[in-house]
């Protein structure tokens, strides 16, 4: 596979998964504020279904980024390799588990404290996420400025 095209699935991956996150964690907030436990338990499977093309985007993601940026020593580089692994635990550790669980329960409509405290942990895991993601993608972005400025010269 040919590097632009490794490029853009990374990218295509990299937005998908940040998309997903954004989705997950706004429509849980917005349920849990603003409407009925109905729709918090909706939410919830539906986050849950919703894995079928998150888990794979974050794969595909870490995979492809993996794969461009190599042993390399650029610090926007260096800096996205290290985000990654935290990114990446985060998600198996704390998201995922949390999801399920958190569906589990609410399709049980066992809206209990334990329901409320894995909530608060997955929202803040999901805003970590979503904060090392963004500036994984300002760094893209500042690597594919700087190449496009070589290739000018």
């Amino acid at each position: 596979m040919n590097r632009t095209t490794l490029r853009k699935i990374h990218a295509i991956a990299a937005v998908m998964a940040f998309c997903c996150i954004a989705l997950f964690w706004s429509s849980t907030l917005i349920s849990e504020l603003f409407l009925s436990l109905a729709a918090v338990v909706k939410v919830k499977q539906l986050i849950v279904y919703t894995m079928i093309l998150f888990i794979p985007s974050m794969a595909i993601m870490g995979a492809t980024g993996m794969k461009m940026g190599g042993k390399s020593t650029f610090a926007p580089i260096a800096a996205k390799r290290k985000r990654m692994p935290v990114i990446a635990m985060n998600g198996l550790l704390i998201l995922l588990p949390a999801a399920f669980f958190l569906n589990s329960k609410a399709q049980a409509e066992a809206f209990d404290s334990v329901f409320y405290t894995v909530q608060v942990i997955e929202l803040l895991a999901g805003l970590v996420n979503l904060s090392l993601m963004g500036l994984s993608m300002r760094d893209g972005f500042a690597i594919r400025r700087g190449k496009k400025r070589d290739d000018l010269i």
